[in-house]
Order: structure tokens, then sequence, then C-alpha cells
């Protein structure tokens, strides 16, 4: 099968005379993790507040994903929420559509919001079961005459709230491969967080902006922003979200911000690896000045020209003195960052120009000792599996692999 990245590189070529990039960032300022100017700096570029008092637990791989994510489906009182990129068939597509009809036939409202192309493949009994319980189901920018215009450019979003209270964000699609403790081959490795508190307002203003554009309904009252929001734990935090159709590039310039901070240690986990000129200077400079940083990527990936346009970067990267792992057990499909066991973040986006300049993406920002290196195990968990890419076995790679990445030069931009 020929895979989206591919093909919405292609039709993007179609739509236009040059390639869709994120606004240059000419320079940036010296900030540092706990400084006073910290908060309202990251504050100001995400156009987003951090608030405290949320508690935020994170959920490794299908194991822990789908039981939670289920149970709070099933506890829903009064409203979901509900937006996902990917959703395919499986045992657990099926108990989440099983679970939202239900819920639809108790009377709570739910509103399902499934991107046009990557849900392409849910079964078409999963949709038709829950409308005819009662859920309002659409489809994000459905493919139509338009596809050349807007097929690339998706809502890649994951959101789940219930009741306005409790959110659920990550990385993760429905389908059989995200089920298993993603250490076995076809069980993808993957991040999710569960939240509560005053941050969950957040996630949920993501979504309705979504909603507002593929049905026209505005979503709003008690039902959806409940009051008042207790505060639930220590946590402070802050919920980007990036619309470049709409002119947004919060996500890149919050992680760019991100990076300029850091003093100690960054720690990446990403599937999609393919860095544009600034994002890369912004890594080189943040290592020359002794700054740890290691990056975790797939050593298998469901589409390879991605890849091979990610692994001809290294080179520069692994002379600069960047750690790079390879995740061999499964494919590898988090994306998270740490910085300095403080300030972490899980979410959607991933670190190529097709989440900056086109998706819209969506990220947890946390600001928490205890959560951060509670991330930083999970990085040294994953290393553990991993092999560590070196600079002259870089060197030393075949012809195939130096040809695939000559092919994907054309469209790296657009990966």
């Amino acid at each position: 099968m020929v895979s989206f990245r591919v093909v919405a590189a292609l039709l993007s070529l179609v739509a236009a005379t040059g390639c869709a990039r994120v606004q240059p960032h000419v320079a940036l300022p010296s900030l540092v993790l706990g400084e006073p100017s910290f908060f309202p700096t990251l504050e100001a570029y995400a156009g987003a507040p951090i608030v405290g008092g949320n508690a935020v637990e994170i959920l490794l791989n299908g194991e822990h994903i789908f039981p939670s994510v289920l149970t709070g489906i099933r506890s829903a009182q009064r409203t979901i929420t509900y937006a996902q990129y990917y959703y395919a068939d499986g045992p657990v597509a099926r108990d989440i559509a099983e679970a939202l009809a239900e819920r639809c036939r108790a009377g709570i409202g739910v509103n399902v919001l499934l991107d046009a192309f990557g849900s392409l493949n849910i079964p078409a009994e999963y949709v038709e079961l829950m409308r005819a319980s009662g859920c309002h189901v659409v489809w994000f920018r459905p493919l139509s005459q338009h596809v050349f215009r807007r097929y690339h450019k998706r809502n890649h979003r994951r959101i789940l709230v219930v009741d306005g209270r409790v959110g659920f964000t990550g990385g993760a699609g429905v389908s059989r491969k995200w089920m298993g403790n993603g250490r076995t081959e076809h069980h993808w490795r993957d991040t999710d967080v569960r939240v509560e508190g005053p941050i969950v307002e957040y996630l949920q203003a993501a979504f309705v902006e979504n909603w507002l554009e593929a049905t026209g309904m505005v979503l709003g009252g008690e039902a959806y922003f409940p009051r008042p929001i207790e505060q639930r734990g220590q946590v402070h935090a802050q919920v980007a979200r990036s619309s470049p159709a709409g002119g947004s590039a919060a996500m890149y310039t919050t992680l760019l911000l991100a990076l300029s901070s850091a003093r100690k240690s960054v720690l990446v986990t990403n599937p999609y690896f393919v860095l544009d000129e600034r994002m890369r200077d912004a890594v080189l400079r943040t290592v020359r000045r002794g700054v740890r940083i290691a990056v975790l990527v797939p050593a298998v990936i469901d589409h390879n020209i991605v890849r091979q346009a990610s692994r001809a970067q290294f080179g520069e990267l692994l002379r600069a003195g960047v750690e790079i792992y390879e995740y061999t057990p499964a494919l590898l499909h988090a994306k998270t960052m740490v910085i300095d066991g403080v300030w972490g973040t899980i979410g959607s986006t991933n670190l190529d120009n097709l989440s900056f300049a086109f998706n819209d993406e969506l990220n947890l920002f946390f600001y928490d000792r205890g959560v951060a290196q509670q991330l930083e195990r999970v990085f040294t968990d994953d290393v553990q599996v991993s092999r560590r890419v070196t600079y002259e076995a870089w060197k030393g790679r075949g012809l195939g692999a130096r040809l695939l990445e000559m092919l994907a030069l054309p469209i790296r931009d657009l990966l």
C-alpha cells in the first residue's frame, strides 16, 4: 500500500508551486527552565496558558492506553468528545465503537470526529453502529473534488474528553497494531497521557475548534465546559495546538524555545525525525554547549522512504555528539520529549514538515519533575532494547540506502 506521507507529498507538489514551510525563526532568546520569564514566553508563543492543579498519568502502549480509554468512555455521565486520526479494524476498535454506542443509547451526548483519510479503513459497521445508537459521527475534511488542495492537510490530533473533566491525548491510533506492550513485532510502541484538572478545558477547546470547521456546530455550555473545575493534582500543564492552515505554527516555535532552554539533557522519542534546517541548527547549537541530546527513532518503520530521509541527516548530528538509537522490538510511534528532567511533552506531533506546516496537531506540555523523570525512565528502558547508531556505521551504509536518500530529497520537506 502506498503510504499517506508519500501520497501527501506528491499531491503537495501538484497543489502548490512551492513547499509550504513554517515561518523562519531568525533568532531565539536565551531562556532557562525555571526563570521567571520562561512561563510567559512559552505562553505567548503557544497561544495557551500554563495552568496548575492537574493530575497527569502516562499511559504506555495499548495494554495500558485502551483499558484506560474504555474506562473513561464507560464512566461518562453527560458528554463525550472524541477526535481520532487513525481508526481501523481490530478487537479494540470494536470495543471502543461499542462503548461509545452504549453511552449514546444511555442518553449521553457523543460527538465523534474521524479524519477522512487516516480513518479511511474503519469498517462501515462501526460507523453505522454508532450512528444508529444516536452518536454524531462526522468526517474531517472529506475526500472530494478538493483532494489536491486539502488531501495533505489532515487532523492528526488525538483527543478524548469525558464530561469536560477527564482528558486523553497522545499519538496512538485505534487498530489491532496498537494492542500489546510495544515490545513484540507488529504491535506498536506508543505513549498517551490521561489528565484531570483545569487543563482538560484546553483539550476540549481543541476539539470544538475542529468540530466547528467540520460541522458548523458550536459546542458549549456546562455539559462541555463545566464549572467549577477542581484541582486534581500538582502538575502545571499546557496544551499547544497547531493549525498551519489557519496560520498557527505554535508547536514549532514552542519546541524551538524548549530546546534553547535546555542546560543538561534533551531526550527525544519520535518516529518521523526529519528536521528542517532551523530545527537542525537548534539541535546542533544545543549539543555544542554541552547539553546531552539523545534521540530514539524506529529501526523499522511503515514508510521506508521517510526513514531514509531521516537517516540522511544523521551524519552531521552524530559528528556533533548527538546520540541516536534505533528501537528494534517493534515499530516505534511515540512522540515525546523531556528536557532537564523538568519539562516534557506527549502528543501527536512528528518532527517533520508534514506536522509543522500542514497537519492540525496537539501536544500536552508539562512542567513537573516527577512526571518528567518518569518519562526519562521510559526513555532509558526503551534505549535498553535499542541499538546505538555510530558515525562509522552510518558512513558505511549501503548503496541501496544512499539511493533511497537521494530519491527522498525532492520531497523531504513535505514528508
